[in-house]
Formats: C-alpha cells, structure tokens, sequence
C-alpha cells in the first residue's frame, strides 16, 4: 500500500467537505476549491477524516493513490490556511511597486513591467525587493511565481534577476583573463 496514499487527512475545524462523486468541493474561512478527480480512486469522509482509498494493486491505481491523497490534503490546507511563494528580486535598479490593482516590476529592461494577478490570488511587495504570491491553490500560486521569475531568471556571473527566497544560485566565474591581468 502507498505510504502516502494511505495517510488519513484530518479536517481542521471550519472547513466543510463535500464529495459528490469524482467530484470534492472543500470550503473553509479562506475560500472554496473543487477538484474532479479520476472516478477510479475512492475518497470518503468519516468523522472529520478524509481516506483515500485504490480499487487495485495495478501500476495505474497505485500512482493515483498517493497523488489523488496529495491533491485533497493541498485542498484542505489551502482552504485553511492559505499558500505562499516568496520572490527576491536582486540587482541594481531592479525593484517592485504595489500599486492598487497591480504590480509594476523594474527589470533593466526599457519599459516597466505590470502584472495584474487573477482572481483568487494576491501579490504583496515588501520593501521594494521582495515579492510574494499568497492564494488558496497551491497549483496556482506556484504558476503564478514561476511566471514572474521567468521574467527575468537569475543569471550564474553576477546573481541578477529574480529568484525564490529559498533558491541557491549556482555562481560561476568570470572570464580568466579578467582577474589574472595582461599576460
């Protein structure tokens, strides 16, 4: 049996379960999810606890398992407590500014850049270089965050660009002749 799969998902105390189906609805204090799951795997709700459970032990339903289990408790936590992704935007002049619907990026580049979130996600800047996605779909969230770090990655030489708060840039040398001087 999966180890994940397998794991019963509590529910915290506000959020309402509704399975129809393959379809599951999740509403809490942050907003309201559904899903359509694949109508092989089971889930069921018995006193504030969620089980997934497989039909057989087939390649097929064994993958299901774990990720129809995952893609429940995201929903659970999302509706409870929320997501977020935090962005770090480094270089000289780059920088972001909330304004009241949108949020305008400085990138180096000729123009600025504005982007407007969708509906059921929220952009937050801290400073003038820290940008944070919040929202209740974790799928989302993290869609929206990749999208504005692909707007400017950060490159190996000089670390510009923006990146996640947790991510490691791999920093690479410059060009040999440049600390070595004239030969």
């Amino acid at each position: 049996m999966s180890r994940v799969g397998k794991k019963p998902i509590p529910i915290p105390p506000g959020v309402q379960v509704n399975i129809e189906g393959s379809n599951v609805t999740v509403t809490g204090p942050r907003g309201q999810l559904t899903r359509e799951l694949s109508p092989e795997i089971g889930v069921s709700l018995d006193n504030g606890i969620l089980t997934v459970t497989r039909p057989t032990e087939s390649r097929r339903h064994r993958a299901l398992h774990g990720l129809t289990r995952t893609l429940v408790a995201n929903m659970v936590l999302g509706v409870s407590t929320g997501f977020q992704k935090s962005l770090d935007i480094v270089g000289v002049g780059y920088r972001a500014q909330k304004t009241e619907t949108k949020v305008v990026l400085q990138l180096g580049y000729s123009h600025p850049i504005e982007i407007i979130p969708p509906p059921g996600l929220e952009l937050a800047v801290e400073g003038t270089n820290r940008l944070t996605v919040i929202g209740v779909d974790q799928e989302r969230v993290g869609q929206m965050a990749a999208n504005i770090r692909s707007l400017r990655p950060p490159e190996p030489y000089k670390g510009k660009g923006i990146r996640y708060r947790d991510e490691q840039v791999r920093r690479k040398a410059g060009k040999a002749g440049k600390a070595g001087g004239r030969k």
